[in-house]
């Protein structure tokens, strides 16, 4: 029995586990590596995963670094079940057709470079049909509802906090009379985040798969960040400036807008324009609307005195590329809420080319930035930055929120674990750079005398 990881070791993106047991083959996410165009070559199906021998797929959430692979998967011959929980499936199906097109937009681009050069064009990396293929293996599971995958192991979904439908998996392994019980965390949340319910950690493990994003550090508080998010805002509509948030469609997206309608609803600032730039986070808040029960009490409560969408009345949706470009004509205070959350691709490229040498613009930047993404430049002080081979000037004011992330800082990752330690499971550190790593590693050792290493990508994790 092994679990081997093919991503996200020593790094935030590619989340992808092979669990090995009774000669099943199961894979627990296959996640896109992203960053940067030097990632884009780790992006196929590794020599030592043999499709024709995988069982099933299970997915801890939806985000593109835990599912943008699955296509390939398909392209290669798989046509076994993909697991998640219906809400997962929802959102991975919209976010894996968002990738699609991003992927052929892309390959259109350079193969009119190479026509040009007397190149032979390239092929997407995988097409709408591919996404169509695996949208039809889908097979929804509920929370805590054990599950038979394959032939010595099942597995067994928990609310994880970190976006709609994201869990972590408790997975059971069986082979030769042995059982052993390894956990994978997937993404942990932040408690008391907008909208979702609180992680729910596992009590029992023989091993854990840890995330390790922020282990290196906490965030700054939720009250305290919503708190400067309504400064910032007071002080642009002031400007009467353009606010632009380079947004994760899904998950964040909707936490803003959660946000804002308390702010219109108690007050604080007076409605102004809204901007959803974002297809997919369009589409993505019409399925949290269908997903009612995975709301925590606080939005349940507020629910019922009335609907968010009745303080939101100055929100526009802008799907079309034309809704898109027409926002530049527009002067401020609005706000513009546009993918992607790195600035590395998307709508919010042309707004911050059109924008961000401006004094009056201000850019919000409510998440993780991966090294080499446009938004980790900003963040770091760049005074200029090229956007479409162009050199712009950053003039804009620049904000960070980091209190807005989707991940639990390191005590929260500190104490979801705290509730497996008794139980004294060797842990692996995934899913984090190095020193968040090397930090939290640390830190376990020296509150729980835990057994902990830093997981390495193909090497495998025996299981025994």
């Amino acid at each position: 029995m092994r679990v081997t990881p093919f991503g996200a070791a020593g790094e935030v993106t590619g989340s992808a586990y092979l669990i090995e047991a009774a000669g099943s083959k199961v894979l627990l996410d296959f996640g896109f590596f992203q960053g940067n165009s030097r990632q884009d070559e780790k992006n196929i199906v590794p020599p030592q995963i043999r499709v024709d021998e995988l069982n099933a797929v299970m997915l801890t959430h939806a985000h593109l670094d835990h599912t943008g692979r699955v296509p390939l998967l398909i392209k290669a011959g798989f046509a076994g079940p993909i697991l998640g929980t219906p809400a997962t499936l929802d959102i991975a199906g919209v976010i894996l057709r968002d990738s699609a097109k991003i992927r052929l937009t892309d390959t259109l681009h350079e193969n009119r470079k190479r026509e040009r050069r007397g190149e032979m064009p390239l092929e997407p990396l995988y097409t709408f049909d591919d996404v169509d293929h695996v949208v039809a293996l889908f097979k929804p599971v509920d929370y805590e509802v054990p599950t038979a995958i394959a032939p010595g192991i099942s597995a067994r979904w928990r609310e994880a906090g970190h976006m709609l439908g994201s869990a972590s998996i408790e997975v059971t392994l069986e082979e030769n009379d042995v059982r052993r019980v390894v956990i994978f965390s997937g993404d942990i949340g932040q408690r008391g985040s907008a909208i979702l319910k609180d992680p729910e950690p596992f009590t029992k493990a023989d091993y854990v798969i840890l995330e390790s994003t922020y282990g290196d550090r906490d965030h700054r508080g939720i009250p305290e960040t919503v708190h400067e998010f309504e400064e910032i805002i007071k002080a642009a509509v002031a400007q009467r400036g353009k606010i632009l948030v380079p947004t994760f469609a899904i998950g964040r997206a909707q936490a803003l807008l959660y946000y804002l309608a308390l702010m219109f609803r108690n007050g604080h600032v007076p409605p102004f324009p809204i901007f959803l730039d974002s297809p997919m986070a369009i589409e993505a808040t019409r399925i949290y609307q269908n997903h009612p029960e995975l709301f925590d009490e606080e939005l349940q409560m507020l629910r019922h005195d009335h609907p968010l969408r009745e303080d939101l009345k100055t929100v526009t949706p802008t799907p079309t590329p034309d809704d898109s470009r027409a926002l530049n004509e527009l002067n401020g205070p609005m706000m513009i809420l546009a993918g992607s959350g790195m600035a590395n691709a998307g709508r919010i490229l042309h707004h911050l080319k059109w924008n961000l040498w401006r004094p009056e613009t201000w850019v919000v930047i409510v998440g993780y930035q991966g090294h080499g993404t446009l938004g980790r430049l900003l963040v770091d002080g760049a005074s200029e930055v090229r956007i479409f081979g162009e050199k712009i000037a950053v003039k804009a004011k620049i904000r960070s929120l980091g209190g807005f992330s989707a991940h639990a800082g390191q005590t929260q990752l500190i104490e979801w674990y705290g509730a497996l330690s008794s139980n004294k499971p060797k842990v692996y550190l995934t899913h984090g750079e190095d020193f968040p790593r090397q930090t939290l590693q640390e830190k376990l050792r020296e509150k729980f005398n835990a057994n902990v290493v830093s997981a390495q990508f193909a090497v495998p994790i025996e299981i025994t």
